[in-house]
C-alpha cells in the first residue's frame, strides 16, 4: 500500500496565525528546504541576464532583506556574481556559468518559477485557524442573500443550515426552479475573505493553488513597507481572495479531481475542490458529467466522512489535504438515477427544488418586472399562467426572467421602453418556446 502523508497535529504549529501571515524573517522561517528555496532562486536568477535583489524579492514574494540573504548566499557559493551595488540590501547579480548549470538541473526536475511555497502542513493549520474564525452565517444573512428567489419557507430552513453547519447541499428537482442561482446565492452569506498560498510543497514537489481564473483579490490594508515594497506585516506568499466558488459541470471528468501534473513544467495544479477550500464547490448539472454517477459518487464519499482528501503524486506519493468547503451537488435528474442510499446519507442536507404554484410563479414575474422597472399590466401574468395551461406547459421559476427579457430585447428592437402589452408577451412567448399555433 502506498504511503500517505498524514496530516499533522495542530500542536506543530505554535505561530498559526488567523487575520494576516506574518513576513518571515529568516529562511528558517518559510518552513521549506533551503534547497528547495535555493533552486527556486537559481532557476529565477538564470532566466536573465542579470537582476537586482529587488526584483528577485519581488518574483519570489520575499522581503527584500530575507532575499538579499538568500542570493548572498549563492554568491558565497559561487553560483552567482555581484555586478555592483544598488543601495542597501540590494546588489545587482548575474549567474555564473556553476550556477546556469545548477539551474539547468533544477529545471529537469521542477519547471516552477515564481513565489515560494508554503509547506502543506503549514495551508492546513493556516486553513483550519480561519475557518474556525469565520463569521457566523445566521438565518436572516441566508435570507437577505436568497431574497432574489422566491422560495417557500422550508427551502429556506434547509439552505440556511447547510451554510451554517457547512455540511453538503444536494439539491434537486426539474430543469429551470433555481438550483444553479441558489448555490450561487448561498455562498454569499458565508461572505469575508480567506489567506490561501500561491502554491505549496510537498517535498521537491511544488503545487499551485492560487489562479487568478477562479481566485478573485480582496483588497488590504497597506501597512509601512520597507524598501523593496513589501509589507513589514505580511508574507505575500499567501494571497487574500473572496472566499471561493467554484462551479464545475458537465465537461467534468474523474481525472480533474485530482493533481494535474503537467510534463513540460513539472510542477502541479490542484484539482477545482482544493482550489474551493474555504469557500463553495458547486457541482452542477449532476450525472451528465462525462463520468458514471456512481464513480463520481464513489469520489467522494471519503472526502465527504472523513473531511480529507488524498490526492496521487507522479511518484506514487500520496497526500492527504484537507476537504473543508460547503459541496453543493445539483441535478435535474431523478435521485435514484444518479445517487444510492449510502452516497446519501454522507450528503448533509437535501432540499427538493420543486416547480412554482401559480402564487409563487406570479410572484416571482412581479417582482422581476419590478427590478427592471416594467409596469405590469392587470390580468397580464393570469394570461401567462393561462397559456401555460393551454400548451400543456409546467411552470418553472426561471421562465418569468425569460420571458420579460426577450420582451426587452423586442422593445429595444422597435425602439421604445419596456412594456409588457399583449402583443409583446405574446411574441415574447413565440421567441422563447416557439410558435405552436397549428
Amino acid at each position: 500500500m502506498d504511503a500517505i502523508t498524514e496530516i499533522p497535529a495542530e500542536a506543530e504549529f505554535k505561530s498559526a496565525w488567523t487575520t494576516m501571515p506574518p513576513a518571515p524573517e529568516s529562511i528558517g522561517d518559510l518552513g521549506i528546504a533551503d534547497s528547495l528555496v535555493n533552486d527556486l532562486a537559481m532557476k529565477l536568477a538564470s532566466t536573465v541576464p542579470q537582476f537586482d535583489t529587488k526584483w528577485g524579492a519581488e518574483r519570489l514574494h520575499l522581503p527584500v532583506q530575507l532575499a538579499e540573504k538568500v542570493f548572498w548566499k549563492l554568491k558565497q557559493d559561487h553560483f552567482l556574481e555581484v555586478l555592483s551595488q544598488d543601495g542597501p540590501f540590494c546588489y545587482r547579480y548575474s549567474c555564473t556559468d556553476r550556477g546556469r548549470q545548477l539551474a539547468a538541473r533544477s529545471f529537469e526536475v521542477s519547471g516552477y518559477v515564481g513565489p515560494v511555497p508554503v509547506s502543506l502542513p503549514a495551508y492546513i493549520a493556516a486553513l483550519k485557524r480561519q475557518q474556525q474564525h469565520r463569521a457566523k452565517v445566521t438565518l436572516e444573512k441566508v435570507r437577505s442573500c436568497i431574497s432574489p428567489l422566491v422560495l417557500p419557507e422550508y427551502s429556506v430552513q434547509i439552505s440556511a443550515l447547510a451554510a451554517l453547519s457547512g455540511r453538503s447541499l444536494f439539491l434537486f428537482g426539474p430543469a429551470g426552479n433555481g438550483k444553479t442561482t441558489l448555490g450561487r446565492l448561498l455562498h454569499q452569506a458565508a461572505g469575508g475573505s480567506l489567506w490561501i498560498p500561491q502554491a505549496i510543497a510537498v517535498d521537491n514537489s511544488i503545487i499551485r493553488i492560487y489562479d487568478y481564473e477562479v481566485h478573485e483579490m480582496e483588497e488590504i490594508s497597506k501597512p509601512s513597507a520597507d524598501a523593496g515594497g513589501t509589507s513589514a506585516n505580511h508574507d505575500r506568499r499567501w494571497v487574500n481572495v473572496k472566499r471561493p466558488f467554484i462551479v464545475a459541470g458537465g465537461e467534468m471528468t474523474i481525472e480533474e479531481l485530482d493533481l494535474a501534473y503537467s510534463p513540460s513544467l513539472r510542477f502541479y495544479e490542484s484539482p477545482p475542490h482544493l482550489k474551493a477550500n474555504g469557500g463553495t464547490f458547486l457541482i452542477d448539472d449532476f450525472g451528465r458529467q462525462r463520468v458514471a454517477p456512481s464513480e463520481l459518487l464513489n469520489r467522494w464519499i471519503v472526502p465527504l466522512e472523513n473531511h480529507v482528501d488524498h490526492l496521487t503524486l507522479q511518484t506514487g506519493q500520496k497526500i492527504q489535504v484537507p476537504f473543508d468547503l460547503l459541496l453543493i451537488v445539483a441535478t435535474n435528474l431523478t435521485v435514484e438515477e444518479v445517487a444510492d442510499p449510502a452516497f446519501l446519507r454522507r450528503m448533509g442536507y437535501r432540499l427538493h427544488m420543486e416547480r412554482p404554484t401559480k402564487e409563487r410563479y406570479s410572484e416571482i414575474f412581479l417582482r422581476y418586472a419590478k427590478s427592471v422597472g416594467a409596469q405590469v399590466p392587470d390580468g397580464a401574468v393570469s394570461s401567462v399562467i393561462d397559456r401555460y395551461e393551454q400548451e400543456g406547459r409546467e411552470l418553472r421559476g426561471a421562465e418569468p426572467r425569460d420571458l420579460i427579457e426577450r420582451a426587452r430585447d423586442i422593445c429595444t428592437l422597435h425602439e421604445k421602453s419596456l412594456q409588457l402589452s399583449p402583443d409583446v408577451l405574446n411574441l415574447a412567448w413565440e421567441g422563447y418556446f416557439g410558435n405552436t399555433a397549428n
